[in-house]
């Protein structure tokens, strides 16, 4: 790129951060907008991609199409519909294709899209300042269609999730947002993404700032991006895909009796037990695939690994295809009644048995499909393995007290929402979500009372999403929030660096990059000079850092000025600052040194860095020690 398009392209996004920093409303209604469109429209690509590869494996390979829920039941498929006699025994050469497939994508292009991507994302957010490489929404997208169209077992949500993630990270790199906006932006993403595809525009932004935390607390600063983006999102996608509700409106049932309680309350017990038995399975298999030593699978080349995976949970599918993909079709059944629909094949179980089959098979065939290093998501199993639980349960229920409960769809659906509750640590998000994707509110009470106990039961050690930190002062991301106390009562005076070593506006680059290089300084204040009353004052304009100067090419360092890339939007630190405002500061802009300014003249009086913080705690704390020894 020439120096003048880098001039223009520097102006523009000058430009652009001056209209985002007018207002905070403003700033994340813009950045909102943008990150729900591109969740929309990542989340429709996405959703036809996996009817294409449906089609494509299992259909023409197996002749077997899974069946859609009601609110996808146009969905695109280039066959005309399941064979009569699909060819069952060829599931697990499908699945061990998409498999492959996905291996060969994953590993060659991106490691990091193995697994399910929520979790990737959540990591962003928590331990890398919200930075996503660009290429892994790509990767995951098209590995995850490949796994969830060969008949693998998991969830659309992840790659939707890493989408917009992505693009919110990609957004904070163009337009050097904070390190605090960006991850603000990752974390709206994650919801736009799941509220879209989902068509739960509600949940979404809910879920965006509760799916962070496995101890109960929330990002509130996600909320009102997220309020804006999730619903953009889902409008996008619902007008390509429909505006019904993923499991209809059919639902017809209203909650009256409060006993009931008792069931929904003994529903969510249930739920939370199983959900401490899924997350350990799921990572037990993750750790087997995982594994580098010498034993039969640390052998096997980690792209192949998948297809291994994959290909065991088919030779489940021949018998209980109810385990194959999503399972969303299946799960309409169950809402609607037709529990007729579940059969197994090659033998006849009790419909009872074949519930509870289904629901550890499911278990086992997620852990191979997704724990063996395939593509997809949990979420989508998460509500299939609740579901199935709930309808076992109220077949209990109906057979000891025949009509307490008249059908199985507020059991199935209380208990799709009780198990990611607990499983997923999002007991808030999944009412609002399940209750938008199955059309109905009239379940409310009786999902509050099981998701509360299964989120109780199940507890933060058995999260699925394994990097979810307990609270926000947990996180690496609000490590500057949660400082010592003692930081609070030591001042920028007491540790700033006085003797600093300044450039002007008009030194070259090659002169600072000459002095860092000796000195070892990774940025240098830039000052203007002037004689005033007789004295000279150094009035801080903009300060130049290695990174600067790395993006000059050497042999244009000696021809330019500093003033054309040092940072002008200075973040500044004041003498009579605590170091605890100090170091947030620093922690929410990404950066570790500031320039310190005096309020009354403007002029540069300091620098304080982290290395400066660090050294006057550690002064503060000995002093603290010595004075108890005294006593």
């Amino acid at each position: 790129m020439s120096s003048s398009s880098a001039d223009e392209d520097s102006k523009i996004v000058r430009a652009i951060n001056r209209i985002l920093q007018r207002s905070y409303l403003g700033k994340w209604a813009i950045l909102g907008l943008m990150i729900g469109v591109v969740a929309g429209i990542g989340a429709t690509i996405f959703y036809f991609l996996i009817q294409l590869t449906t089609s494509l494996v299992i259909g023409n390979i197996a002749g077997y199409y899974p069946p859609n829920p009601s609110g996808e039941s146009f969905a695109i498929v280039l066959s005309i519909a399941s064979s009569p006699h699909p060819r069952l025994l060829l599931i697990p050469i499908s699945t061990a294709i998409g498999g492959l497939i996905a291996g060969l994508i994953v590993y060659k292009f991106a490691p990091e899209a193995e697994g399910h991507g929520t979790d990737e994302a959540i990591a962003a957010f928590h331990y890398r300042d919200g930075k996503i490489r660009r290429r892994v929404p790509v990767v995951k997208a098209i590995a995850s269609a490949f796994t969830i169209g060969s008949g693998g077992s998991g969830g659309r949500e992840g790659p939707t999730a890493q989408i917009a993630a992505g693009f919110g990270s990609l957004i904070g790199d163009l337009l050097h947002l904070s390190v605090r906006d960006r991850r603000i932006a990752v974390a709206v993403g994650i919801g736009a993404g799941i509220g879209s595809i989902f068509k739960s525009p509600f949940g979404g932004a809910v879920l965006s700032a509760e799916i962070l935390y496995s101890g109960g607390d929330f990002e509130a600063d996600v909320l009102l991006p997220g309020f804006i983006a999730s619903p953009v999102g889902y409008v996008i996608f619902a007008s390509f895909t429909g505006f019904t509700p993923i499991f209809g409106n059919s639902v017809n049932y209203t909650f009256t009796n409060p006993l009931n309680l008792v069931f929904y309350a003994l529903l969510g017990i249930i739920c939370g037990l199983v959900a401490r038995t899924y997350s350990s399975a799921f990572y037990r298999v993750k750790g087997f695939f995982s594994s580098s030593t010498k034993t039969m699978v640390g052998s096997i080349p980690r792209v192949l690994r998948p297809m291994i995976g994959a290909a065991t949970a088919g030779l489940i599918g021949i018998f209980f295809p109810e385990v194959l993909g999503m399972g969303y079709g299946f799960l309409q059944f169950l809402i609607d009644g037709t529990m007729s629909n579940i059969v197994t094949n090659y033998f006849t179980l009790p419909l009872f048995a074949t519930l509870i089959f289904i629901v550890v098979l499911k278990i086992i065939a997620t852990s191979l499909t997704v724990g063996s290093g395939g593509s997809a998501g949990v979420f989508a199993p998460s509500l299939v393995i609740g579901g199935f639980v709930g309808a076992a349960f109220w077949m209990v229920l109906d057979s000891t007290m025949p009509g307490r409960i008249p059908i199985p769809a507020p059991l199935v659906i209380v208990g799709m929402m009780a198990f990611f509750a607990g499983v997923g640590r999002v007991p808030i998000a999944v009412i609002l979500m399940v209750s938008e994707m199955t059309g109905t509110l009239s379940l409310m009470a009786p999902s509050m009372v099981a998701a509360v106990l299964s989120y109780f039961v199940a507890g933060p050690k058995y999260t699925i999403y394994r990097s979810q930190v307990l609270k926000r002062s947990d996180s690496p991301a609000h490590r500057g929030e949660y400082s010592i106390p003692l930081l609070s009562k030591t001042f920028v005076s007491d540790a700033m660096n006085t003797n600093v070593i300044v450039l002007t506006p008009e030194d070259t680059v090659e002169k600072a990059a000459r002095l860092m290089f000796e000195r070892g300084f990774r940025g240098i204040p830039i000052v203007d000079i002037r004689e005033k009353a007789g004295t000279v004052q150094r009035t801080a304009v903009g300060i130049v850092t290695m990174s600067d100067i790395m993006r000059v090419p050497i042999g244009q360092r000696a021809s330019t000025k500093l003033s054309s890339i040092m940072t002008r939007n200075l973040i500044v630190a004041y003498p009579e600052d605590t170091l605890l405002s100090v170091l947030e500061k620093m922690t929410i802009n990404g950066v570790g040194r500031l320039p310190v300014i005096s309020k009354e003249t403007s002029e540069l009086v300091g620098i304080i860095t982290r290395t400066d913080v660090i050294r006057a705690y550690e002064k503060a704390v000995k002093l603290l020690e010595e004075e108890s020894i005294t006593k």
